[in-house]
């Protein structure tokens, strides 16, 4: 019944659905597999800038397949680079598979560079695939699809930050990464085989060099995405999970739970951002948004590293801060995510949107290797402080994109 309904569906909303169940799988291996890494070397007694630098690979890498892949989907098409993105995660899982003394740092930054790749060609090709799926006169349907396909992955992602924690209290390390590859193998098949031929392929054939954007409100929004991806991953990658694990004394359960939950909502805020910034209007986002809302969000790391400061009920304070900063840095992010599918080309659109990715993966980068860094040297506090200064620096290059 199921499969029949599927194809009864329209050839835009069976490719849509198709795009996104391929991105949730994704999402959901990555971000168990994420949470495994930090809380097994955690465990195994690593110190968080060593944590840190595990995954200097997987955002280093994720820098140049954004810039690279782009220009790949234009030439190749986005199915092609999608199923390129599952089979490399693949591989990447089962090189963790080996024996717990083969899993040395070098070893395992270098399957973190493979996931890296894979996760940044996942996404590239699902953010550009809607564009091709909307007409260009539907943005209030554009910024609907986006906001779902950002949300729904941000959701599954928090709940593959909780599979994290679980299957590594059921199955320990080697057995939860077998199993995540098995899963995204049968996805992976299934995927070759459903999805279109040649979606996103430019009718142009782009030059090497038509990897960089030329369009000054792409070049501003991709600046300010850098910014707000640092602002959030200064505190969130490595110094939030190990400050939980020796400050609060969480097991994993609680950590790989507190964490999932905060990704869960930030999703579901994600989802039904429309709704938040004037859908109900019948407006779409402008440059105005971005601004008003990054101004919004910088007061609240600020405030959060405040009650820190003076001690001020720290448990409460700390994830109750935590939880509203994650509803209203959803908005800002699913802002963004309209606003780079709507000023991309239409033609070869993933060479916009990987340009774009490619900012936002030199954010995350920076932000990854100040958790690690700032916190073993200053604490939790220092990581929100520098975390209020991205989003003013966010907040101020918005006000250079188009009202």
């Amino acid at each position: 019944m199921g499969l029949l309904s599927l194809s009864a569906l329209p050839p835009q909303i069976k490719q849509y659905l198709i795009i996104t169940g391929n991105y949730w799988a994704f999402t959901l291996t990555d971000g168990a597999l994420r949470m495994l890494v930090v809380l097994y070397f955690h465990q195994l007694g690593y110190s968080p800038l060593n944590i840190a630098m595990l995954f200097l690979f997987y955002e280093i890498f994720g820098v140049v397949t954004n810039l690279v892949g782009g220009w790949l989907g234009a030439r190749l098409g986005l199915n092609n680079t999608m199923n390129i993105g599952l089979g490399l995660q693949i591989v990447a899982l089962a090189m963790l598979t080996v024996p717990a003394d083969m899993l040395t740092v070098m070893y395992v930054m270098a399957a973190q560079a493979l996931s890296g790749i894979a996760k940044d060609l996942n996404k590239m090709s699902a953010k550009s695939a809607i564009k091709m799926l909307v007409p260009g006169d539907a943005q209030g349907k554009l910024y609907q699809w986006v906001a779902i396909l950002t949300g729904s992955k941000n959701t599954l992602k928090g709940v593959g930050f909780f599979l994290g924690g679980l299957l590594l209290t059921l199955l320990e390390f080697r057995g939860a990464v077998i199993l995540m590859a098995a899963m995204l193998v049968v996805v992976w098949v299934m995927s070759l085989f459903t999805l279109k031929a040649d979606l996103g392929k430019a009718k142009n054939k782009p030059k090497f060099t038509d990897m960089f954007s030329k369009s000054p409100a792409i070049n501003m929004l991709s600046a300010a995405r850098m910014f707000l991806f640092g602002a959030r991953d200064v505190w969130f990658v490595v110094a939030l999970p190990v400050f939980l694990a020796v400050t609060f004394q969480w097991d994993h359960w609680w950590v790989g739970g507190f964490m999932a939950s905060w990704v869960i909502g930030y999703g579901i805020v994600q989802s039904f951002a429309p709704y938040f910034t004037g859908k109900k209007q019948g407006k779409v986002p402008t440059g105005r948004s971005a601004f008003l809302w990054a101004t919004y969000l910088l007061l609240i790391p600020a405030a959060i590293a405040l009650m820190l400061h003076f001690d001020f009920y720290i448990h409460v304070t700390l994830i109750a801060g935590l939880m509203l900063l994650g509803a209203v840095f959803a908005i800002n992010s699913s802002l963004h995510s309209y606003l780079i599918v709507s000023y991309a080309g239409h033609d070869g659109v993933s060479l916009d949107v990987g340009f774009y990715y490619m900012a936002n993966a030199i954010g995350r980068l920076i932000g990854t290797v100040l958790s690690g860094w700032v916190y073993q040297q200053y604490g939790l506090e220092a990581c929100l402080w520098i975390s209020s200064a991205f989003v003013a620096l966010a907040a101020v290059i918005s006000l250079k994109l188009p009202r």
